[in-house]
């Protein structure tokens, strides 16, 4: 039995678009494509929802490049106006 560590380590080993720079970018998007399918979004590659847990369709998502993001350099968010 594959334990999810392995998975998540086989997963990962998977060539990725080069905007995913390391694991842990993928597993924080994973993480929130996750979210969005548990409050019903449908997944955006085919797979059948009923034998795959959220979380495996969304980190197959994410290698897939079926999940858009982008990234932010520390300075580059608009301050926060005050009202």
């Amino acid at each position: 039995m594959v334990t999810a560590d392995e998975e998540v380590d086989e997963t990962t080993e998977q060539p990725q678009s080069p905007e995913i720079d390391s694991k842990y970018r993928l597993i924080i998007l994973a993480a929130k494509r996750s979210k969005q399918l548990q409050r019903g979004a449908r997944p955006r590659i085919e797979i059948d929802p009923a034998k795959h847990k959220p979380t495996r369709i969304a980190l197959e998502e994410v290698v897939q490049g079926k999940v858009l993001f982008h990234t932010t350099q520390d300075g580059d968010e608009e301050p926060a106006k005050e009202s």
